[in-house]
């Protein structure tokens, strides 16, 4: 039997937030990497370099956002949370996952 976790609606809506907040940031990410697939073999490295600095920003954002609740958890559920944040985000953004 599948449950349910109780902090789906929570993440989901903490994802709805950061996805509207930071569309501008996701997109640079795409960019990068659009480039970095369309670019020459020249410039292949640096434009991979790129591409991975974009995504870390990103990154840096989801964590804390992921943090920032986490914090006010016990420490059991803090990893209850946090395991389901990263389940969650890899489906839902797979190249920012945690």
């Amino acid at each position: 039997m599948l449950r349910r976790s109780r902090f789906r609606d929570l993440i989901s809506r903490q994802l709805d937030l950061f996805e509207r907040q930071n569309a501008g940031d996701i997109a640079e990410a795409q960019s990068r990497l659009d480039a970095y697939n369309a670019g020459d073999r020249d410039e292949a490295e640096e434009l991979y370099g790129d591409y991975v600095d974009a995504v870390d920003v990103v990154k840096d954002a989801l964590e804390e956002i992921r943090d920032t609740y986490a914090r006010t958890l016990d420490e059991e559920t803090r990893e209850d949370y946090e395991r389901e944040f990263e389940r969650t985000l890899a489906k839902r953004f797979p190249p920012f996952a945690l």
